[in-house]
């Protein structure tokens, strides 16, 4: 096991222990999958790899500890705004790259953007900022490439119809 996989699965415990969440194996499984993910895996895809190691678990008992996680913030939600619940078990401060056709995630450093600043004045009255997220919307290079494709087949079948 790596050193850094390691490290998660001992600040998991941690971070169960001060929520006061068990420590248990359906749980660790759940976790290792989004820790082993180099993506910023959906709850669908997390049943699916806890299934290869608990095949009698259920969808529901996935969905209930990622929401239990969530909840005790012992993960994070990627974005509210991504279509579907996006997880990731990365705890140190970040921001985001959004490819807004294939939805994939990256993440980049915090210190990667100049720090967010909103005048305290603008804020509606009573609001409080927990946290901010920026996110950043574009096109990967895969799609990037696949778009340049199907524009240059296209501007090859107009050519052929004249």
């Amino acid at each position: 096991m790596s050193d850094l996989r390691t490290q998660a699965l001992d600040d998991f415990r941690r971070r169960c222990k001060e929520q006061g969440l068990a420590f248990t194996f359906q749980r660790q499984v759940i976790y290792e999958a989004v820790v082993d993910s180099r993506e910023h895996p959906t709850p669908e895809w997390i049943y699916e790899q806890v299934r290869q190691r608990i095949p009698s678990i259920s969808f529901g008992t996935i969905y209930k500890n990622v929401k239990t996680f969530l909840d005790s913030g012992v993960l994070k939600e990627v974005t509210l705004h991504h279509g579907s619940l996006r997880l990731e078990s990365n705890m140190t401060p970040h921001h985001h790259l959004v490819c807004s056709s294939c939805k994939a995630i990256f993440d980049i450093e915090e210190s990667a953007v100049a720090p967010v600043q909103l005048p305290k004045t603008k804020l509606p009255a009573g609001f409080s900022i927990k946290q901010c997220r920026v996110e950043f919307v574009g096109l990967c290079r895969s799609c990037q490439t696949a778009r340049r494709k199907r524009s240059e087949a296209n501007s090859g079948v107009i050519r052929r119809r004249r």
